[in-house]
């Protein structure tokens, strides 16, 4: 009997496959299709910190980060 659930990696194929079917969703344009994780990002970080400042300090003995911060240079 296993003590947790089954965490297998997904195959490269997958990773693959799951790429080409952003790229084609964006009309074959990369830069469109790396925005759609760009902009969900953002939206979960907006979430993130809206829910830090609901818990109260109390609740989290103190242990939840503050805000990361953002570099915005390009990278390279």
């Amino acid at each position: 009997m296993k003590a947790g659930p089954d965490r297998t990696i997904p195959a490269v194929d997958d990773f693959d496959a799951a790429a080409d079917q952003a790229i084609a969703a964006c009309g074959g344009d990369a830069r469109k299709t790396r925005e759609g994780p760009m902009v969900a990002n953002e939206f979960l970080e907006v979430q993130l910190n809206e829910l830090r400042s609901k818990v109260s300090t109390g609740y989290a003995r103190g242990r939840l980060p503050g805000p990361r911060e953002r570099n915005d240079e390009a990278d390279g």
